[in-house]
């Protein structure tokens, strides 16, 4: 099996370059996702939320206000501490998911969708890093395509997040492979599956 990381800047693509690998045959999980099942009440990291934050970070049906979360946790400066709280509960979740496809599936790929692989000292749970990335504009438009709000705050919310982010240069630097999404879909499909044959063939030989 090969444990590969998929990462990148603020709406470069991940998702999409992830369902690309995933139709290829690649295993694989969306970090976010494991963050929102953690973030359910319940659950110790939404305790440990609750209790570091405040109850204002809550929605009127006591869930976890995501947007008031972030608002607190990047706008207050205190990101290193949201990150204490949730990343080593969402590397156990991801250590338990990759067992699991080792047991059924030897040869697999299996692949980590996240946004701060790099910037959290993780690179060396991964057998190879995949950097998705594209043009800085292009961030601003894909994010407000997604989120729905005008360009002006899609803007200063992509420059936000990118501030709390390692520079794309840097993540290209370190990166093993590199997925230019700033093309069109079937250019990126491509390079996917280029990346793919070499990623298979590399879990093939880890046996």
């Amino acid at each position: 099996m090969l444990r590969v990381g998929l990462t990148g800047g603020v709406a470069c693509g991940k998702s999409t370059v992830a369902k690309m690998f995933a139709a290829l045959g690649a295993e694989v999980v969306d970090a976010d996702k494991i963050v929102h099942q953690l973030y359910e009440p319940g659950e110790r990291v939404y305790d440990e939320l609750v209790k570091c934050f405040g109850p204002e970070i809550l929605r009127a049906d006591n869930r976890i206000d995501r947007a008031r979360l972030a608002s607190a946790a990047f706008d207050g400066g205190r990101i290193q501490e949201l990150n204490k709280i949730v990343h080593p509960a969402v590397v156990r979740r991801q250590e338990e998911w990759i067992y699991e496809v080792k047991s059924r599936q030897p040869q697999a790929v299996a692949m980590v969708e996240a946004a701060l692989i790099l910037e959290a000292g993780a690179r060396n749970r991964f057998d190879k890093i995949v950097v998705v990335t594209c043009l800085p504009e292009q961030k601003v438009a894909r994010y407000a395509a997604r989120s729905g709000l005008p360009e002006a705050a899609s803007r200063e919310e992509v420059e936000r997040r990118t501030r709390a982010q390692m520079p794309d240069q840097e993540k290209v630097r370190r990166a093993d492979y590199l997925i230019d999404n700033s093309g069109s879909l079937e250019t990126t499909r491509l390079q996917v599956e280029r990346t793919y044959a070499e990623l298979k063939a590399l879990a093939i030989s880890n046996l």
